[in-house]
């Protein structure tokens, strides 16, 4: 079985040396400003497309069946993100516990779905930064943090004092608000959202997302419009701002991966970073699904590819399928 690293397609990155965006926040007293506003979406919870409505602040859990304080359940280096991402000292993951989704086939169930993790308080999230930071992370990867927006926002400040300086990643499935992300402006330095599906009613069928579509291309644009289409890299090759698109391919073609991928070419820009994932496996659910209970074949990933190329995007990271 192959292991997901990854080739780069495409040259289009700048190298720059570029500070946190988030420290200007902080200094200017707007970092404060956004947490205030951030927890005033929890007393009617609408931190989600889902707008549940329930009242985080008194611990009531809506849909992602968390309630105040935020939940984690690992928090470490990863090596294997994309390459500027991973770079050679790895990515500080948190795994944030809970989800928005329910997909059939999350290879994350026990965190995502079953709940499984801690709950801490923001001061020890701050901590938890900083550890990786000391580990030698190259960033804080802030993996299914649409749930907790509001407790990464309290937690930074204290990091920040505390000697933060590493960029901010924020990794989730794409199914975000718009208002909500304008909220992280300045505060995220990569992007690093799923476009999972071009079809409501699959999107729905499988991973349990009302109108995901119209929701993962707002928060799209809004992402793109933030930062742009260049990935920007210091002089050691890892990102340090920028966005890159991450799309699982499916068996089947249930994702409806040539759709997305000339979305993102069209109504964003070619030159938007694309990593193409063919690393699924049935997992959860999925296990014996008459569609869903296999890998991909070499032949659904060629085709995946070609997709990308005929889309016209020029920038990304390919797998190098190999059968189990």
């Amino acid at each position: 079985m192959k292991v997901a690293v990854g080739s780069f397609v495409g040259c289009d990155m700048r190298r720059e040396r570029l500070s946190p965006t988030y420290l200007e926040l902080y200094y200017q007293g707007e970092l404060a400003r956004r947490v205030e506003r951030a927890y005033a979406l929890l007393e009617s919870c609408a931190l989600c497309p889902r707008k549940c409505g329930v009242n985080r602040l008194a611990g009531q859990q809506g849909f992602c069946r968390v309630g105040l304080e935020p939940k984690v359940a690992s928090w470490n280096v990863h090596p294997w993100e994309e390459p500027p991402i991973s770079g050679f000292r790895g990515s500080g993951t948190i795994f944030f516990s809970g989800c928005t989704g329910r997909c059939l086939f999350c290879q994350n169930y026990p965190i995502s779905q079953l709940g499984v993790g801690n709950a801490v308080s923001p001061e020890r999230l701050a901590e938890m930064m900083l550890e990786l930071q000391a580990k030698g992370c190259h960033n804080v990867n802030l993996v299914t943090p649409t749930h907790f927006v509001p407790q990464i926002l309290a937690a930074l400040p204290q990091a920040i004092e505390n000697g933060l300086r590493l960029p901010l990643v924020y990794n989730s499935s794409g199914y975000e608000t718009v208002e909500v992300l304008r909220l992280l402006e300045g505060v995220v330095d990569i992007w690093l959202p799923d476009a999972k599906y071009a079809d409501d009613d699959i999107a729905r069928r499988l991973s349990g997302f009302p109108h995901y579509v119209e929701y993962n291309r707002a928060a799209l644009q809004e992402m793109y419009r933030q930062v742009g289409d260049e990935l920007l890299l210091d002089e050691g090759g890892l990102a340090r701002r920028g966005m890159i698109v991450r799309h699982l391919v499916l068996p089947e073609g249930l994702a409806g991966t040539g759709e997305v991928l000339n979305w993102i070419a069209t109504a964003l820009s070619p030159r938007v970073h694309v990593s193409l994932m063919d690393q699924y496996f049935p997992a959860h659910q999925a296990v014996g699904h008459a569609v869903l209970g296999r890998r991909i074949t070499p032949a659904e990933y060629e085709e995946a590819l070609r997709a990308f190329e005929t889309a016209g995007l020029v920038n990304g990271w390919r797998q190098e399928h190999e059968e189990c």
